[in-house]
């Protein structure tokens, strides 16, 4: 009994510590991508920020890595970078778009850091309306709004941070219709491979990677 109480209290202090860090990382990179001075170096520390996020994550990931979660979180990597890359190359999923640098080494002009980073959203989303005792059509659906939200805001500002370029300068409608699509297929994957995700740093990383990108849309125009 001694010891599980003393396991609790290790857990929440580095919770408490890596959630501190996590706050820290993310004011000052907007910091960093603000100032004129230090936007380059800043813009190409992009995909290490994504992977650290990602790692932070993953360290909090309260049920153990079994067969169904692992293939489902890999199947969900694959899919959404293959479906990137014809979506890049044919303009007929998302629209016509061109990743830039911002996002790291590129495989079919498609960064490999961006099925991680749909990988994170469907994750942390999950995560956080798993919280909530409402039916699964109800999470699914709650979830993928969330990310469409995310998304509304990642579109405004990725040009102006290099991640990628819309044609003329316009996002489509069809963009924000595929995503959600995209996100309720993710997300019914979990539900599919029946994974509940637990995970105390979900709510945190995504709630700063959307202020991050809310504060630099606003303090870039």
């Amino acid at each position: 009994m001694r010891i599980n109480v003393l396991d609790n209290i290790v857990f929440k202090n580095k919770q408490k510590a890596i959630g501190a860090f996590v706050i820290v990382f993310y004011v000052v990179g907007l910091i960093g991508m603000l100032l004129p001075s230090t936007f380059s170096l800043f813009q190409k520390l992009i995909p290490f920020a994504l992977i650290v996020s990602f790692v932070a994550l993953a360290l909090f990931h309260k049920s153990t890595f079994d067969w169904k979660s692992i293939l489902c979180f890999f199947s969900i990597y694959i899919l959404s970078f293959a479906i990137e890359a014809f979506g890049v190359k044919t303009g007929k999923i998302f629209g016509y778009y061109k990743y830039g640098e911002g996002l790291g080494l590129k495989i079919f002009q498609t960064p490999l850091i961006i099925g991680i980073n749909w990988l994170f959203l469907v994750y942390t989303s999950s995560a956080i309306v798993d919280r909530f005792k409402i039916p699964k059509i109800g999470k699914i659906l709650l979830a993928s709004l969330l990310m469409l939200l995310f998304d509304f805001i990642l579109e405004h500002i990725a040009p102006k941070i290099g991640m990628w370029h819309w044609k003329e300068n316009l996002i489509p409608i069809q963009n924000y219709v595929a995503w959600f699509a995209l996100a309720v297929f993710f997300n019914s994957l979990l539900k599919l491979f029946k994974i509940k995700i637990e995970n105390k740093l979900a709510l945190l990383l995504l709630g700063c990677q959307f202020l991050f990108f809310l504060f630099l849309f606003i303090g870039l125009h």
